[in-house]
């Protein structure tokens, strides 16, 4: 029987992707959105939407399965990252994962993110087990490298081994306005990341308005982006649900308007199988079920996975360990 993360694996590998469409300037001018509206309705998900006991579990076995398991800490060292990597393989203790059922899913983290640096410790680390390393790059997370050196730093990341690359926008050209420098940019990248998937950070808490956030959001998927991700979670606000809301309705536009999927990463601040869950919902209700698995759906997180085998062996045990009993992530 194929386990959980082998069957998103195939389903990432074998759907077709984005591969952009010229920048339509008249269709990005035109996109408005409407604050009040979006901020009622981010505000109705975590109250109208809740999953209770069994279903919870599973929603939270799925949340699992949907991280980017992350340390881009300035004290990491190879045996963070080793130690990390270990956590992907086993995000949970063999004996929940017997009570909850779960041992045939096999659950690990979608992918583990690293610096360059530390790219080629993470792929040793997790040879032959299907879990992709995903590494940061173009100047993370200010972006203000120069453009040459971050074209470099994305081939150099895939010539060590990462399938994915977190790619900065510069967030200069979105906040004046210059959409087609910001085009040629993600353009760019996209073509220096071959066939690593690119996940596009828009840092949405440096951009100031929710329809510059949109506005973005369309320009890097015409671009080619794989996916669009809210934050690097260093900036003062990271992942909201509004914030979001505004982008997984691009997301969708985007799908009808070229047949192509591209998908979402929130990161920073999601720290609480709680706010998992609310995302989750909020991917349900805007997108459907096929975004929230792994191939269109990640969690930028690093104490995330805590928190959830916590709830998880509350579920089993009716009681909670201390955060301390959990394996370090």
């Amino acid at each position: 029987m194929a386990t959980l993360i082998e069957r998103e694996t195939a389903t990432r590998e074998t759907r077709e992707r984005n591969p952009g469409m010229p920048l339509d300037l008249s269709h990005v001018e035109d996109v408005r959105v409407n604050r009040s509206a979006v901020e009622r309705r981010a505000a109705t998900l975590p109250a109208r939407r809740t999953v209770k006991k069994t279903w919870q579990a599973a929603w939270l076995l799925r949340a699992i399965t949907d991280i980017d398991l992350t340390t881009l800490a300035g004290d990491d060292t190879p045996g963070t990252v080793r130690r990390l990597c270990a956590k992907a393989r086993r995000p949970l203790r063999d004996e929940i994962v017997e009570r909850l059922g779960a041992s045939a899913l096999d659950p690990r983290v979608a992918a583990v993110c690293v610096y360059h640096n530390l790219v080629h410790v993470a792929v040793a680390a997790l040879a032959g087990s299907d879990i992709p390393v995903a590494a940061v790059s173009t100047g993370f997370p200010a972006g203000q490298n120069p453009f040459p050196q971050k074209i470099e730093e994305i081939r150099a990341s895939v010539a060590a081994g990462a399938r994915e690359i977190d790619i900065v926008i510069s967030r200069a050209h979105a906040l004046t306005g210059n959409w087609q420098a910001l085009y040629d940019e993600v353009r760019a990248f996209r073509e220096a990341c071959g066939p690593a998937h690119m996940k596009t950070i828009l840092a949405t808490g440096e951009l100031g308005t929710l329809r510059t956030v949109a506005r973005a959001s369309w320009v890097c998927m015409m671009a080619g982006a794989d996916f669009i991700k809210t934050s690097t979670g260093k900036e003062s606000v990271n992942a909201t649900l509004p914030v979001s809301l505004v982008m997984v309705r691009a997301i969708r536009e985007y799908h009808e308007t070229t047949g192509y999927r591209v998908g979402f990463k929130p990161a920073g601040g999601i720290r609480t199988a709680k706010q998992a869950l609310d995302w989750l919902a909020l991917m349900k209700e805007e997108l459907g079920e096929e975004w929230m698995r792994s191939p269109l759906f990640r969690f930028g997180a690093s104490g995330l996975l805590t928190d959830i085998e916590r709830q998880l062996e509350y579920f089993v045990t009716g009681r909670y360990s201390a955060a301390y009993h959990q394996p370090m992530a």
